[in-house]
């Protein structure tokens, strides 16, 4: 098994490598309640690039709602059904039509502090990793110390057969900068924040549920292309 996740792993390592020709990084703004964000899209996870770039231009995200928000590690939307949402309704689980195929760039991109990348459904049902055609997440996390990212090599030796191997370079990222190491490898890390840090922070910070739905509802007002 760790054999197979391996080769998979070197696999989509070797396309993300291939995928470099487009030299224009788009950018786009995302109003919300809270303040704007603007995110780059990397042109190394094209088929995310595109994606996201093609929901953007139809309106998609438009109005959809902050649904998950985990104070020390990220915010997540992009559920398309949350915009007429009940309160107190649980999100996330809207059906979707499609998913798009992994593109992990690891180590070249990671999940430092703002760095964009795809939800997903379990290992156990979703083993290639294939990425929600809508939802994505925003990285906030936390500066790790040494022990706890020798505890985040760990579960990535866990999760990627030990393919997954933080240098010390990463670990000094995760150190001063913070962000959640133990995803690297297994989610496609496909943008960056660019600017909006504050905003992330403080929808990080709001009251929410069981769920981590925040109590008071967050939304993308409109999302617009700038770049």
């Amino acid at each position: 098994m760790r054999k197979i996740i391996t080769l998979f792993l070197a696999c989509l390592i070797t396309n993300c490598l291939q995928a470099q020709n487009d030299t224009i990084r788009h950018e786009v703004l995302l109003e919300t309640d809270s303040g704007n964000i603007v995110i780059a899209l990397y042109n190394e996870t094209p088929l995310h690039r595109d994606n996201f770039l093609k929901l953007v231009k139809s309106g998609a995200y438009n109005g959809v709602l902050f649904h998950r928000v985990i104070k020390d590690f990220m915010v997540q939307t992009g559920d398309l059904g949350s915009r007429k949402a009940k309160p107190g309704q649980q999100l996330g689980d809207t059906p979707e039509t499609y998913s798009i195929p992994a593109e992990i760039c690891y180590p070249k991109l990671i999940h430092r502090r703002g760095a964009v990348a795809a939800a997903r459904e379990s290992d156990e049902v979703n083993p290639e990793r294939k990425s929600s055609a809508s939802q994505f997440y925003i990285v906030w996390g936390i500066k790790y110390s040494d022990s706890q990212l020798d505890w985040a090599q760990e579960r990535l030796n866990l999760y990627t057969g030990g393919a997954v191997q933080m240098t010390p370079e990463i670990r000094d990222i995760y150190k001063q900068q913070g962000g959640t190491p133990h995803l690297d490898g297994h989610y496609t890390v496909f943008g960056e924040l660019l600017e909006g840090f504050e905003v992330v922070d403080k929808i990080r910070k709001a009251l929410v549920d069981e769920n981590s739905r925040p109590l008071t509802d967050i939304h993308i007002k409109r999302a617009t292309i700038i770049k």
